[in-house]
């Protein structure tokens, strides 16, 4: 199974930005076009870490 394309840096920090304005998680997906649970794993990542950079993958050859 295949790695999909990272969002870009601006896209998670729309998506940051939509959650900071109370926009549901169902919103921000219908608004931006990413599924909702590529939304709710970016918001909780950024609440834990307070970031949304990219972390690395592992590599498995």
């Amino acid at each position: 199974m295949g790695h999909s394309q990272d969002l870009s840096e601006f896209k998670r920090g729309t998506v940051i930005g939509c959650h900071l304005f109370n926009k549901s998680i169902h919103e921000i997906s219908f608004l931006l076009n990413i599924p909702r649970s590529t939304v709710s794993g970016i918001i909780t990542k950024w609440k834990q870490l307070g970031t949304t950079a990219a972390q690395p993958r592992s590599e498995r050859g």
